[in-house]
């Protein structure tokens, strides 16, 4: 009993690992659309966007700057506190806070912002473009792998047939009713059919590399697919598309129509961001500021201790006729203190407000050039709208055609096989019983595998074709 519940868990363990193992065409999707590097850049792109778009729209508050500056002059210098000359070392240090407004700029700011609307939906509808290619190329490599896979299997099937047929040669040529030189074509064919298992292996495995490539998965790990039915339905068969239903579909679920608007819209916006440059800015401003000398003496506290009082020279002056010397006196000897930082930083505190306003006059014609630059930039904008637009019409005209002509190859497969299949099974009795030789007989058996190789293709390639039409009618893959 332990061995058995032993044997059930592990059991159960392989198979939960084998599951895990195992990917679907939509488990390779969103790997791919994880770690591809072109998916990475476009959704880095979009972020560098979004970015743009915030900062355009943060132009609308105001700003707000802070300065301080601190040092030592030395020599003949102003200072700042008293700004009179001085020739000794002065400390000084200061503050500031600088604050300034947009008022009006001729709508600049509001057309940066929608400008910086339309790139940001832009880029994402160029993500979302990028996701769907390589959601494409994905399944693309992933129907390969199906098709290699299948054709892997009808070369083996192959293989064991002409085995068999090789066997039972043999044994005719054993009791005498073949010649000996009967299984030597049939040896060549078994040959054959060992170089058409190895070219179809080859085929496999570099199916298995591309799309590893495209997942940015490791080479050298091991990607096992779920293998889905992919029997064609008879309405896959019978299914018809017209290029006006698939168009008008395709130009409401492809992203890089939808990219391509977004641009022309951006572009228009430009002519307006541009033709702003044309009127005037009012904007206001504040400012608060306050500094500190080392050397600013208070006034208001002077010492007269060593204080002296010194005539100076005589002047001689004439009043009412009668000649006076005049004689000034000067205080000598009085100091005054330092004032202190905190002291000097609360007395020095000045604040201002202003409003300023800026006409554009003449500037040697960069407006006039920035209008006729945008309005190119338009002209730009609505040629590559109608480039992907007709372009698109044209891939909607070649995947259906490319469909309805792979549903009658597909039809033609299946007769061709039918009729591979009666001839192989008429060759086969009319050489059991001698009628045929062993080279009627290959050739009966390459046609029956031909026909099997194009009856796979052409339902890889049908199915293909119509994921193409649906791609573009916007149904998921």
């Amino acid at each position: 009993m332990t061995r058995l519940l032993l044997l059930c868990c592990l059991i159960s363990i392989l198979s939960i690992t084998h599951a895990q193992d195992s990917w679907s065409l939509q488990s390779c999707v969103k790997y791919a659309w994880d770690n591809n590097l072109t998916v990475q850049q476009a959704e880095l792109t979009t972020r560098n966007f979004e970015l743009t778009d915030k900062q355009n729209r943060y132009q609308r508050l105001p700003t707000v700057n802070g300065s301080t500056s601190a040092g030592y002059q030395f020599g003949r210098t102003i200072d700042p506190t008293t700004n009179t000359f001085n020739n000794t070392r002065i400390g000084f240090n200061s503050f500031g806070i600088n604050g300034s407004l947009i008022v009006f700029d001729g709508n600049r700011i509001n057309s940066q912002v929608a400008q910086s609307k339309y790139d940001l939906q832009a880029a994402k509808f160029d993500a979302e473009n990028t996701r769907q290619t390589i959601a494409l190329s994905v399944a693309t490599a992933y129907l390969n792998i199906l098709l290699g896979e299948e054709q892997l299997v009808n070369s083996q099937t192959q293989r064991r047939l002409s085995e068999q047929q090789l066997e039972r040669t043999s044994r005719l040529v054993e009791v005498g009713q073949l010649a000996p030189n009967a299984r030597l074509d049939l040896e060549a064919q078994v040959a054959r059919n060992d170089q058409q298992i190895i070219e179809a292996q080859n085929a496999v495995d570099l199916a298995y590399l591309n799309l590893k490539q495209l997942l940015q998965f490791d080479p050298t790990k091991d990607l096992v697919l779920e293998r889905p039915d992919v029997d064609l339905e008879e309405q896959a068969l019978v299914r018809e598309f017209t290029v006006a239903e698939v168009y008008q579909g395709a130009l409401q679920s492809q992203p890089g129509v939808a990219a391509a608007e977004a641009r022309l819209a951006s572009s228009k916006e430009g002519e307006r961001l541009a033709a702003s440059g044309n009127l005037p800015t009012l904007s206001v401003f504040g400012n608060l500021n306050t500094n500190y000398s080392s050397i600013a003496p208070d006034f208001n506290n002077p010492n007269t201790d060593n204080a002296v009082v010194v005539a100076r020279d005589p002047i001689p002056v004439e009043i009412d006729g009668n000649e006076i010397d005049v004689v000034f006196f000067d205080t000598e000897g009085v100091t005054f203190p330092t004032v202190g930082y905190g002291d000097q930083l609360n007395e020095n505190f000045g604040q201002s407000a202003g409003i300023s306003l800026q006409v554009p006059i003449y500037n040697n014609h960069r407006n006039t050039i920035n209008k006729e630059r945008a309005r190119l930039n338009t002209i730009s904008a609505e040629v590559t709208a109608r480039q992907v637009t007709d372009q698109l019409k044209t891939d909607v005209q070649t995947a259906i055609t490319s469909f309805r002509a792979s549903q009658n190859a597909y039809r033609a497969a299946e007769r061709s096989l039918e009729s591979a299949d009666a001839a192989f099974n008429d060759a086969q009795r009319r050489f059991d019983v001698g009628a045929i030789n062993t080279f009627e007989f290959n050739n009966a058996v390459d046609n029956l595998d031909v026909a099997r190789r194009e009856l796979t293709r052409a339902k890889y390639q049908l199915l293909f074709n119509l994921k193409v039409v649906e791609f573009y009618l916007g149904q998921p893959l």
